[in-house]
């Protein structure tokens, strides 16, 4: 692991290591809308990795590669709030799938079928799953959700010179049990891809070969765990409109 004049042999680390970023940026691509490019995730994740090289001091190991972890995916992360990687009209689209989500139930005392929020939003079933598809980018958590009221973002606060991962937020001890609750009242099958993807850490095509769907069909029911999810733990009315 190290040159003849004992310094860190980076050329080496990058090779043991860059199967690291590559999974971290495969994961993350399964929850990413069709126009970001792997490629862009893999670069930026490459600087994160680098940035781990130079900083870490206490040898290599297992430590290190959760150290680098989180360097990894906060690179990646701040590309793509740099390139506003989710288009605002598609962001626009499921925050009125999230509104109807909970007008529906609160009218019905119960979870909304596809069929029901599709005809709710005057849109055909075949033309709303097409909206979950197009919408994989669509997140548990966005950056402006916890931005501060003098406009300081996500990021900045939590990211800025710390080693946190974005992830960090949802350690919030009442925020974990919400999100244990309402996960628990998902619709079994949306249930089970959430179970596969975020405990499993499976991705969309393993979870499709378990379950007998496609690749797409998984996306589909990610995208609408995530819209439950949301319309549950951020409520429409604590949202602010989005400008544009």
């Amino acid at each position: 692991m190290y040159t003849a004049d004992g310094h860190f042999d980076r050329e080496q680390l990058v090779r043991q290591y860059a199967p690291l970023v590559k999974r971290i940026a495969h994961h993350l691509m399964a929850r990413l809308p069709a126009n970001v490019q792997l490629e862009d995730l893999v670069q930026n994740g490459m600087i994160g990795l680098l940035d781990a090289f130079s900083r870490y001091e206490e040898g290599l190991g297992a430590q290190f590669e959760t150290y680098a972890g989180q360097r990894i995916r906060g690179a990646m992360l701040d590309g793509l709030r740099d390139n506003d990687w989710l288009p605002r009209s598609l962001r626009r689209e499921m925050r009125r799938v999230e509104a109807t989500l909970q007008q529906l139930e609160q009218q019905n005392g119960r979870v909304p079928s596809e069929g029901e929020l599709a005809a709710s939003m005057d849109m055909s079933l075949a033309d709303y799953q097409k909206l979950l598809q197009e919408a994989k980018g669509h997140q548990l958590v966005y950056l402006d959700d916890f931005a501060s009221e003098d406009g300081e973002d996500f990021l900045e606060r939590h990211l800025g010179s710390s080693e946190d991962d974005p992830s960090v937020r949802l350690e919030d001890k009442d925020l974990r049990q919400n999100l244990a609750r309402v996960i628990g009242a998902l619709p079994e099958r949306e249930k089970l891809v959430m179970a596969l993807y975020y405990d499993e850490e499976l991705n969309l095509k393993e979870i499709g070969e378990i379950m007998g769907v496609s690749e797409s069909r998984i996306c589909q029911l990610h995208s609408q765990a995530i819209s439950r999810i949301r319309s549950k733990l951020f409520g429409v009315e604590r949202r602010k409109p989005e400008k544009g």
